[in-house]
């Protein structure tokens, strides 16, 4: 469970430093993620290790949602004014998200049937 978490952590800074020596327009976390899913790809599965430890923190997901929803309230004042743009982006990302979710489920069922 240490050397995944440790792997997750790195392949994080990895992808923060090359944001930031680079100056992509992508989030650190997101680069480094691709990361790991490159490396992940090349090893050609995921390790017990690893895949029990994520499959843990999954299982606990919702606990990381509370420091955001205490730092938005530092900008509530701002968020009152402008709730209309914030609506929209939230309702546009479920959206999306949703569509990308279908769109993947059926691409891998069909791929699955296949083979």
């Amino acid at each position: 469970m240490l050397t995944a978490i440790t792997i997750l952590f790195f392949m994080q800074i990895v992808g923060e430093l090359i944001a930031r020596v680079t100056g992509l327009p992508l989030p650190g976390p997101l680069i480094g993620m691709l990361l790991l899913l490159l490396a992940l790809i090349v090893h050609g599965r995921v390790p017990i290790g690893m895949r029990d430890t994520c499959h843990h923190s999954l299982k606990h997901l919702m606990l990381l949602f509370i420091p955001l929803v205490a730092g938005i309230m530092m900008y509530f004042d701002r968020l009152a004014h402008e709730w209309i743009p914030f609506l929209v982006a939230c309702m546009g990302g479920v959206a999306l998200t949703m569509v990308i979710t279908a769109v993947t489920f059926r691409w891998v069922l069909n791929r699955s049937r296949a083979h």
